[in-house]
Order: C-alpha cells, then sequence, then structure tokens
C-alpha cells in the first residue's frame, strides 16, 4: 500500500457509473493495508431526519437532512463538524474536520449556540462507503477516483449538489498543462 488516504477527498471520475458512487466525493476517514472506510459527503439522503435520530435515540431539534454516507451499514449513523471546541473530544480527519458517532458530541452541536464561540459545521451521515484489502487501490489504478485534500469550506458547503463540480474544476486547474487564459490564439 502507499500513503494513506485518510483526510482526503476521493472524487469519482466521470466514467463511473456504479449508482453508489456516480458523481461521488468521498472524504477519507481511515485508509491502512487491510481496508479503507470514507463518507460520501455530497448526497442528501432520502430518510426522513426524524426517523433517523429517533432510531438512534437522539434529540433533532434544528437538523438539516441526514446525507446517504455510503452503501454499508446504514444503520449506523457518523457526524462530520467543523467545531474545534467540541472537536477535543472527537477525531480529527483534516484540518478542522472531525468525526464522531457519540451522542454526546450530537448533542452538543444541537446545542452549539450555547457552548460555541463561533460558526460550526456539521452534518449527520447514515451509511459509510468501504473497502477491503487492495480493492481501493484497484480502483484508482483504474483511474475510477481523483485524490485530493480535503477542506473544511468544501465539506460543509452549502450546496452540496455542487461539490463534485467544484472538486473537478480544482482538479482540472491542478493538472492543466496551459494556463486557462492562453495569451495568444495560435497558441491553442
Amino acid at each position: 500500500m502507499s500513503a494513506s488516504l485518510r483526510g482526503n477527498l476521493l472524487v469519482a471520475g466521470s466514467h463511473l457509473r456504479d449508482p453508489n458512487f456516480y458523481r461521488a466525493v468521498v472524504l477519507m476517514v481511515d485508509h491502512d493495508d487491510d481496508s479503507a472506510m470514507g463518507l460520501i459527503i455530497n448526497r442528501p439522503d432520502s430518510i426522513a431526519v426524524d426517523a433517523a435520530i429517533e432510531e438512534a435515540k437522539m434529540s433533532s431539534a434544528g437538523m438539516g437532512p441526514i446525507y446517504a454516507g455510503g452503501p454499508v451499514d446504514t444503520s449506523s449513523l457518523f457526524i462530520l463538524h467543523s467545531c474545534t471546541e467540541l472537536g477535543r473530544s472527537d477525531e480529527e480527519i483534516s484540518a478542522g474536520i472531525f468525526v464522531t458517532g457519540s451522542h454526546e458530541s450530537f448533542d452538543a452541536l444541537i446545542k452549539k449556540d450555547t457552548d460555541c464561540q463561533h460558526e460550526c459545521g456539521f452534518r449527520v451521515y447514515r451509511g459509510y462507503a468501504g473497502w477491503g484489502p487492495e480493492q481501493l487501490e484497484g480502483e484508482l489504478d483504474r483511474g475510477d477516483w481523483r485524490i485530493m485534500p480535503a477542506e473544511a469550506d468544501l465539506v460543509f458547503k452549502d450546496d452540496p449538489y455542487e461539490i463534485w463540480e467544484a472538486c473537478t474544476r480544482w482538479l482540472q486547474e491542478k493538472n492543466r498543462l496551459l494556463p486557462h487564459d492562453v495569451p495568444n490564439a495560435e497558441w491553442n
């Protein structure tokens, strides 16, 4: 295995047609020789927020939509947030991006207006994306995924449907051979 992809985003290639991952952007939460795990960050789920939260015995006051984190273990809930004050007890995946599954962290995020001194982004995910040994590496070798660093502004973007396009534009800019604005049209 090469370096761990933890804290990076996997951006689905435009040719990837698997309905679970079509135009998906996955935040890698864990990656080692035995497995890989991530959360699809750009798919609001069709499940009712109250139903998912009630099932997990949590309060749902002030909640946005639940997100489909992936096709594996869809009864599990994960929370991504950007609150450094509350993140002390949670796992930091990338700079300013924390993951938790604890009821305590969730309740603290719900009450963040009184507990936290700054704006915090947070989202709840149902399920996750998972890969077995060498499976993700094979998909990377085929070109199914492109890799870029995760940033909190992108992970918590107001419109999740714009995330794939934003990532694709970023990757195109970083991998461009010529500048976008060519001063002389004859250079084309």
